[in-house]
């Protein structure tokens, strides 16, 4: 009881920091000021029926879930899918994926009043949270309303583990007879048990990752948009590259450029927001430089494509030769997603900093997929290295789509165990 009256007060005290932030992340991104009542667990009318709510936290979790949403609109039709977001761009990942087939709303911040008022307004029959998410007053309200719980491809860190255990008071009833959870790996499986879990109610299904569709046509948009603006030249991609790993890659590729004078970067910056920035540290490091945006084909003379545009990520990665995946130089970022490279057969490059799917990274470095590099140096040799060799391109690329094919089937054991907490009438 103390517990839970000192978080209240807590959040509540904290509610003049989460506005000040909203603000803040609206300078360079505005959509941040708008929908903000969302937060606050307000929308205009209600939900007419019971309603499947799943929670995907960003961009990443957003594609992660996709497989998951579009199996659960054909089983339940009937039922309002809603999906909520944290992030602007995990919204707009959501619009773009699913238009209006799901509802998305911003999810509400962990404040008592914020969550009831969602609660009230979604009328949820299951709710579904995507991988690591944790909210007292949310889990909580679970709990109390008898609505069953998932966390799917479920997985905690050994650190979050430990900022958990002080919180778990709060929901301890929740955690031992309304959470189902299906864990990434037994590692984390031990975690969830280590906080109260009732063991009975942890199952280890894998990483839903691995079943992501991939577009039939991307093959085919790769190869258009390669015979478009680089025909015949070695192209190498940075994805979803964060402050401080462009100047990295930017001065590996200037070293490419000395063994390889018509390469061709294709940098794409995880953030919308840093795009101008990016294209101001194109210029600084003295390389000739377009922008997707432009509209305009790339010439021989320009060694630098920027990818300042949404959802082509995939698209760019089908046309290179090479990939190095982004997040993973610096240590607080923890790598971003090494599954669609993979699939499309390209070699893979990533820093050493990748704790957000450490399984993912050490099967691709263990199946010889993927390499870690360190620095501007290392990664123009890695990239310079493949561009050398295009047999070792091949081996490297399918041990990549070895490696996702062989771990499929996730999502069939995640509905599973789905289907017996959705209402027979909703079948």
């Amino acid at each position: 009881m103390i517990l839970r009256f000192v978080y209240t007060i807590l959040t509540f005290l904290f509610t003049p920091v989460l506005i000040a932030h909203l603000y803040w992340r609206s300078i360079n991104q505005p959509s941040y000021r708008e929908r903000i009542g969302e937060r606050f667990g307000r929308s205009h009318g209600r939900i007419d029926r019971p309603s499947i709510w799943i929670h995907a936290v960003s961009v990443g979790e957003v594609q992660a879930a996709a497989t998951l949403i579009r199996a659960l609109l054909r089983r339940y039709p009937d039922r309002p899918l809603i999906v909520t977001t944290m992030t602007p761009t995990g919204a707009e990942r959501v619009r773009d994926l699913f238009g209006d087939t799901v509802i998305h709303r911003y999810v509400p911040y962990d404040l008592a009043g914020a969550v009831r008022r969602f609660f009230d307004w979604a009328r949820p029959e299951l709710v579904i949270i995507i991988e690591k998410e944790i909210w007292p007053n949310l889990f909580r309200e679970c709990g109390l309303r008898k609505i069953p719980l998932v966390l799917a491809s479920a997985r905690i860190s050994t650190r979050s583990a430990r900022r958990y255990r002080h919180l778990v008071g709060l929901f301890r009833q929740t955690l031992s007879h309304g959470i189902v959870i299906a864990a990434q790996t037994d590692v984390d499986a031990a975690r969830f048990r280590s906080l109260g879990v009732s063991a009975e109610r942890i199952h280890v299904t894998g990483n839903i990752k691995f079943d992501f569709d991939l577009d039939a046509d991307v093959p085919g948009r790769g190869t258009a948009f390669r015979a478009e603006h680089a025909p015949g030249r070695p192209i190498w991609v940075a994805g979803s590259t964060h402050a401080d790993e462009e100047q990295v890659v930017l001065a590996a590729h200037q070293r490419v450029l000395a063994r390889f004078p018509t390469a061709l970067l294709l940098l794409v910056p995880r953030h919308p927001e840093r795009f101008a920035q990016v294209a101001g540290l194109i210029d600084k490091a003295g390389l000739a430089g377009i922008t997707r945006s432009s509209g305009g084909r790339c010439t021989p003379e320009q060694s630098v494509f920027l990818g300042d545009s949404m959802g082509e990520l995939t698209t760019f990665y089908a046309a290179a030769d090479v990939a190095f995946v982004g997040g993973s130089l610096e240590p607080r970022i923890g790598g971003h997603n090494l599954l669609e490279p993979a699939a499309l057969g390209l070699p893979l490059l990533t820093g050493p900093h990748f704790f957000n799917a450490p399984d993912i990274a050490t099967l691709m470095i263990a199946d010889g997929a993927a390499r870690v590099i360190v620095g501007a140096d290392e990664l123009a040799e890695g990239v310079c290295a493949l561009f050398d060799d295009p047999d070792e391109r091949r081996r490297r690329g399918g041990a990549g789509q070895r490696v996702v094919d062989n771990n499929r089937g996730t999502l069939q054991r995640v509905l599973e165990l789905i289907d017996p907490l959705i209402a027979p009438a909703s079948r």
